[in-house]
């Protein structure tokens, strides 16, 4: 196993000052630990993860799958973003109850709110199992054929694998398939609301200030885990009682400087740094700017409508900050990619790799790696971009042509058995009434009026006014009868006949040509990642996110965007003051709030200076699936609480560079001036654990 010794031993090398990576958390003993201890950690490794005792990786949570939480008592409390928890607070809204105007507060646990399908998944242990995976793989297997022996290795390894009878496990794929690990898991679904604040602190700036330094926004909620009398996961029930952890984070009231380490512990999503060049620079120049296009036309409908409309405001919150989040994202990774310098770097780097391939005579073994990567992108480039142009504008921002893509599926299984025909329309009765529980027509017309000449020059409007797919009751009819009889209606509705044959062309040209091509691709990738480990052994390779629990760690320090522009690390009450506009959706600032900051009413929480800490920036590598991640300090306390990364900085998920990547953080002690001064929660914080580390006291 010459490719695993390789990976073992570049652990242990010596590294340069640049930061970045999120490491696996069960391989940090060595260079990673000596790294940690370099920056001012105190921590050693098993202090973070260790399989026999309570470790940091205990309190860390899979929020619903795409977020991350932390739990902050022994009562099973538990801490994540407010834009994390969104949905949630907005499904317990209405205009007489308006949570997200007026925030949520249970002031007891008969108070806290259930959440129907809301889960939180714990790492009990992670394994490598690289090579009963790859058992039998060979090179002479065509793509297929490795895939198709590698899953059924890894589920041949999860049958068999030793657990609890509650517990799960699941196999990961690492280095572009070259290493894997097994999780074993345990998932509580029983979670429920406990408090929010206000939008207005919130989502503070919303979109204005979204990937943005300064940052003044209290993104934050809270949940409680609930589990059975066993202290053991269970499906939601009266008689559960609040979930003890093996671990939960103390809090630090002490707050961070410049230079402070931190640790951010969570599950990022995705990044591809190992990408090249061709690839970023078709991602930048051609597939960014034709879909944030088709975002910034849904969003000036959605913006104006909710400004219009209380009703609409509400209904349509979460979806706006899903649509507008990416948007925005996607423009500052291209401003990060060309103030950066990226392709020209990633270009200078493939010449490194042939000239290394040369040195050590490996060019017949690697040396087609980069002519193919040049190949295929240049294939790929306008089938991945209309594809991706055909998800945003049929299934993401319109929701007329979401219905009809998913009726197009429903209509597929009718060849398979009237049974799987009846199941699949059940799925689509539920999808219907979750789609128009938030739906309005007029906004819904207006996104498609604004979106679809993006897409194709044939936009017909006036099928909003003949399909029975825009009122609910209408679209319920539409699926009685068995599948003959549904069928027949269906591809009787204009706006079906509309969409079909868009749907007809994703399905049988677009998505098998997209998935030719990208098979070969992701092949070339892996062949190239292990070439780099092979030939350049003594660069940093740190694995790419994929949504599984990763340690990152750097320190807290400002930047500089642009020329003359300095950005000190951490922002204060007095910011929020400054941007405030009485009435304004994104700026306004609750009553309670100005009379705090008058009185200078900040409790235990204000700085050495006297000030309320807002936000604060640091170098750690982050990406989508961070959001919620603890940021945690030297002693293992929590200090902040991972929200956003800054504009320009976006780009990590291609190429980190330390003097522009940084993640933006709430500090902890403007959370618990929320919770304790503004809603008055005192409950919440006699749950916790305050400490003081840099002074040793305790409260």
């Amino acid at each position: 196993m010459k490719l695993f010794k390789i990976l073992l031993l570049f652990i242990t090398l010596q590294i340069s000052a640049q930061q970045g990576g999120m490491w696996i958390p069960s391989l940090l003993k060595g260079m990673n630990e000596e790294e940690m201890q370099s920056l001012g950690s105190k921590l050693s490794a098993k202090d973070i993860y260790d399989i026999n005792n309570s470790s940091l990786k205990d309190a860390i949570g899979h929020f619903n799958g795409g977020c991350t939480s932390e739990v902050i008592s022994p009562k099973g409390l538990l801490l994540t973003n407010h834009h994390c928890g969104f949905s949630q607070i907005q499904s317990h809204s209405s205009l007489e109850n308006d949570y997200l105007k007026d925030g949520f507060w249970a002031m007891s646990l008969e108070e806290e709110l259930p959440n129907e399908g809301l889960y939180v998944e714990f790492i009990v242990s992670i394994h490598d199992v690289t090579k009963p995976v790859l058992e039998g793989v060979t090179d002479e297997m065509t793509e297929n054929e490795k895939q198709s022996k590698r899953d059924k290795n890894s589920n041949e390894i999860e049958k068999n694998w030793s657990k609890e009878v509650w517990q799960n496990t699941k196999i990961k794929s690492f280095y572009k398939g070259n290493q894997y690990f097994l999780f074993v898991t345990e998932r509580f679904e029983d979670i429920r609301l406990v408090g929010a604040p206000p939008t207005s602190i919130g989502k503070f700036g919303s979109d204005t200030d979204n990937w943005v330094f300064p940052r003044h926004t209290g993104d934050f909620s809270i949940f409680r885990i609930y589990a059975n009398t066993e202290n053991r996961p269970a499906k939601y029930s009266k008689d559960n009682v609040p979930y003890t952890p093996k671990h939960f984070l103390p809090i630090s009231l002490d707050g961070v400087e410049e230079g402070d380490f931190t640790l951010v512990f969570g599950f990022p999503g995705k990044t591809n740094e190992y990408l090249p060049a061709v690839a970023i620079e078709q991602i930048t120049q051609k597939y960014n700017p034709s879909n944030i296009k088709i975002r910034e036309a849904a969003l000036k409908v959605i913006d104006a409508k909710m400004k219009e409309s209380d009703k609409v405001r509400i209904q349509y919150a979460s979806k706006q900050a899903r649509i507008a989040n990416s948007w925005k994202k996607w423009i500052g990774e291209n401003l990060g990619i060309q103030k950066s310098n990226a392709i020209a770097n990633k270009r200078a780097f493939e010449e490194k790799f042939t000239k290394s391939l040369n040195t050590k005579a490996l060019q017949d073994a690697y040396g087609d790696i980069l002519p193919e990567f040049e190949r295929l992108y240049k294939e790929f480039e306008d089938v991945n971009v209309k594809r991706r142009n055909f998800i945003e504008t049929f299934i993401i921002n319109n929701e007329l042509m979401h219905m009809m893509f998913r009726l197009a599926q429903l209509e597929n299984t009718a060849s398979q058995s009237e049974e799987a025909f009846n199941k699949a329309k059940m799925g689509m009765i539920s999808r219907l009434k979750g789609i128009h529980k938030n739906y309005d027509v007029t906004v819904d017309k207006g996104v498609f009026e604004n979106i679809m000449p993006l897409y194709t020059k044939n936009v017909d409007v006036s099928i909003y006014e003949n399909t029975n797919f825009i009122d609910l009751d209408k679209a319920l009819s539409m699926l009685e009868g068995d599948s003959d009889e549904i069928l027949k209606k269906l591809n009787a509705d204009v706006a079906y006949q509309y969409a079909k044959p868009f749907i007809e062309e994703f399905y049988t040209k677009m998505n098998p040509e997209y998935n030719r091509i990208n098979t070969q691709i992701s092949a070339v990738q892996g062949k190239y990642m292990k070439a780099l480990m092979e030939v350049m052994p003594n660069q940093r390779y740190y694995p790419d996110a994929n949504g599984t629990l990763r340690v990152t760690y750097g320190q807290v320090k400002g930047y500089a965007p642009r020329d003359a522009v300095y950005y000190n690390p951490v922002s204060y009450l007095e910011g929020v003051m400054e941007k405030y506009i009485p009435g304004d959706y994104e700026f306004d600032v609750p009553q309670k709030l100005q009379e705090l900051y008058k009185a200078k009413d900040y409790g235990q929480y204000a700085d050495a200076n006297g000030k309320l800490p807002i936000c604060f920036l640091g170098t750690n590598h982050t990406t989508g699936g961070n959001s919620g991640s603890p940021a945690i300090d030297a002693h293992g306390n929590l200090v902040g609480l991972n929200f956003d990364r800054v504009w320009e900085g976006t780009m990590s998920d291609y190429n980190y560079d330390a003097e522009l990547c940084r993640n933006i953080m709430v500090d902890l002690r403007y959370i618990l001036f929320i919770i304790d001064k503004y809603a008055g929660a005192t409950h919440l914080i006699d749950e916790m654990k305050l400490v003081h580390p840099k002074s040793n006291k305790r409260q």
